[in-house]
């Protein structure tokens, strides 16, 4: 791996962790003026498809998919959809950054999944990793919350780790895992818009959007914290691989924390924060663990 690709990728990584830890920055405002999720992801999905297709059309991507594979992108695209309302309800009861934080335990979930279910070997580290990350868990419970509803929220994020380590695995162990990532990104973004649809038409409707600063939420949710967030991940793994980029995912809870902090005034206190630590922490020995494994 030369100097100037490895920096590039390095860059391209901290970028993508960094702007996916940006959504409550984005999304907790359209929540507070009385914006429905279901709406709110509505746009930001329908919204990221678009500049999908865009980047599509511009670098020559076919939209063709094999017809064997449609059932598996759409049962993917209903996990991911699903991590992304959960995530998104969560915020209203717990400090997004605790709730970000928590969401970054799938790295966890996978490596116990693919030990449980695949009989992959799972070493010392691994089970070091998982006593910190349900110590993690335990003191953000433990902490002094005076929003909402705590326990909802931590549960909510806690399904996210579900949600999304099963989206993972099922992209690993599948025929979707020859399909081109953007071309799968895409039509995972396209059925998740159309989801929420028919979820907001069943419901509350869509709402209507009239102020320029949520459609410029609603933008930067859609261009930041969706299409370059992926976009950067693909480039990322490509130059420095999927261990050290999920290494450097560490950005997506310190970014929340710090947005939560100084946007949001969410207060956190000592036994937050070491469960916060605790849980990158954990998370980091993991992905660590996996690349040795993976090269010997």
């Amino acid at each position: 791996m030369n100097a100037q690709r490895s920096a590039s990728g390095i860059f391209y990584a901290v970028l993508s962790s960094a702007t996916f830890g940006l959504i409550p920055l984005f999304s907790i405002p359209l929540l507070g003026v009385g914006i429905g999720s279901s709406t709110i992801l509505f746009y930001r999905f329908a919204l990221a498809a678009t500049f999908m297709a865009m980047v599509m059309l511009v670098g020559g991507y076919s939209f063709v998919i094999r017809l064997e594979v449609v059932g598996r992108v759409l049962l993917l695209s209903v996990l991911y959809a699903a991590t992304a309302i959960l995530l998104l309800e969560s915020y209203k009861y717990i400090p997004s950054g605790v709730a970000t934080t928590i969401h970054f335990l799938y790295p966890l979930a996978v490596t116990l999944v693919m030990s449980l279910i695949f009989r992959e070997p799972m070493g010392v580290g691994i089970y070091i990793a998982v006593v910190m990350s349900l110590a993690g868990v335990a003191l953000l419970a433990w902490g002094n919350h005076t929003m909402g509803d705590f326990p909802r929220g931590v549960t909510l994020a806690l399904l996210t780790v579900v949600t999304y380590a099963t989206y993972i695995i099922g992209i690993m162990k599948s025929r979707v895992a020859n399909v081109n990532a953007v071309v799968l990104t895409f039509y995972m973004l396209a059925i998740g818009a159309g989801l929420f649809l028919l979820y907001a038409l069943s419901s509350e409707g869509i709402e209507s959007v009239h102020n320029w600063s949520d459609w410029r939420d609603l933008l930067m949710l859609a261009l930041l914290c969706t299409v370059i967030s992926d976009l950067t991940l693909i480039m990322a793994i490509k130059r420095i691989g999927s261990t050290l980029t999920s290494i450097l995912g560490s950005m997506e809870p310190l970014t929340a924390v710090v947005i939560g902090v100084i946007y949001f005034g969410e207060m956190l206190d000592l036994s937050t924060i070491i469960g916060l630590i605790l849980i990158i922490v954990a998370v980091i020995i993991v992905i660590v663990a996996s690349g040795r494994k993976a090269r010997t």
